[in-house]
């Protein structure tokens, strides 16, 4: 009989004859786990593809739509002293291959921004900046063009500048110059990078604007238009949500021409699940992907990483609280992503053992819809999230 070597830590090490027939990595450490009477082989494996930073919580708007209107963290910035703790970690994750630098604050507004997309660009690793577009002036897009940042998505939840300021409170107009001054700079370097992203926040106050979506992209010569539900964190906002009530209308054009460099290519469009459905699955951990908050707190995706209240599907208002499963200031990604519980937890949502609460006979008595949690499975309970929906999308 093959031992099976336990650490001082329950971790267990497989010899080959005993993982062989079952198609596991011989010498690999396991999280071993009972359940329903089955015993589950969880590996330690450090295999994030995906890192989100928040490089800071600070913006330099105060956006209708926004969760900085409801949440209960503070509005600060990701030290550099930080920074370097997470750059360091890099190395001992070799499957990486994306960085996105996005948040529920500006990035553009922390002081070292563009320092920190150098460094994750040092190592060869693709970036993602999200942005409202407003600081994205002349030097600092070029700045962006020579770094190679190949992805920029821009927030603009109106195709009309009166719609536009509504919900943003600023002017569309500048982040359309800004827009154009960028291509110019990609053009003259020569670069076909970043690739423009619209960012697009679907309301009732702007769901006629859908379908001049593509001919604003095709204005800004955007590859790509990803449009999101609102999540209400506001009694105003819960007016204006649209899933389970609107169908997003067929769109008259759900692709463009893109010109890259003397070819061109197809822009798209992605739009969200408009219903609740028996369907669930969470892109993040299907990813690989993991969230680095601003102070260097580990979640496991957006929805998780703030202290904030919303608006549940069925209307009941819900706290949600931060859930970290480390911090890179005390340990590395690594050893974060590969301790049992983040293993455990993924395994639970990979296969999405939570109930469905929208769905339950008991959901109108029921306490624990106010926060959170669920009556059982996992907790924090992923029960009722809008984004295994798809209701909700990110970058």
């Amino acid at each position: 009989m093959p031992k099976v070597k336990i650490d001082e830590h329950h971790r267990l090490t497989l010899p080959a004859e005993f993982l062989q027939p079952r198609h596991l990595a011989p010498d690999t450490e396991y999280w071993l786990e009972e359940r329903e009477g089955d015993l589950i082989f969880h590996p330690r494996l450090p295999d994030v593809r995906k890192i989100y930073i928040e490089p800071t919580t600070s913006c330099n708007l105060r956006c209708s739509i926004c969760i900085r209107n409801v949440w209960e963290d503070p509005e600060a910035e990701m030290s550099m002293d930080t920074f370097q703790h997470l750059v360091e970690s890099l190395e001992e994750l070799p499957n990486r291959n994306r960085v996105i630098f996005t948040g529920f604050g500006e990035p553009l507004t922390h002081p070292h921004i563009l320092e920190m997309i150098q460094q994750v660009r040092e190592r060869d690793l693709a970036v993602t900046l999200g942005t409202n577009g407003l600081l994205l002036d002349g030097e600092t897009g070029l700045r962006i063009v020579e770094l190679g940042v190949d992805r920029l998505v821009v927030s603009m939840d109106g195709v009309k500048p009166e719609t536009y300021a509504g919900i943003r409170g600023a002017t569309l107009s500048q982040v359309l110059d800004n827009i154009r001054t960028l291509n110019e700079a990609k053009n003259k370097q020569g670069s076909l990078f970043p690739a423009l992203e619209i960012e697009f926040v679907a309301l009732k106050s702007n769901f006629p604007e859908l379908a001049e979506l593509a001919g604003l992209a095709i204005r800004s010569s955007a590859a790509r238009v990803l449009v999101s539900n609102v999540l209400p964190y506001s009694e105003s906002m819960r007016g204006e949500i649209l899933y389970g009530y609107e169908p997003i209308p067929p769109l008259s054009a759900c692709g463009w021409p893109v010109k890259a460099d003397a070819w061109l290519t197809w822009g798209s469009m992605e739009r969200p699940r408009m219903h609740w459905g028996a369907e669930r699955r969470c892109r993040f951990v299907r990813d690989r992907a993991l969230v680095v908050g601003w102070d260097g707190g580990v979640s496991p995706c957006y929805a998780l990483s703030h202290n904030y209240s919303y608006f549940a599907v069925d209307g009941r208002k819900k706290q949600v609280s931060r859930y970290i499963l480390g911090n890179i200031n005390s340990q590395s990604l690594g050893e974060i992503w590969m301790s049992e519980e983040y293993v455990r937890f993924r395994s639970q949502v990979l296969h999405f053992r939570f109930p469905s609460c929208p769905d339950c006979d008991l959901r109108e008595t029921c306490d624990f819809r106010g926060r959170n949690e669920g009556c059982w499975g996992w907790n924090p309970s992923c029960a009722d999230c809008l984004w295994a929906q798809d209701i909700i999308r990110c970058p």
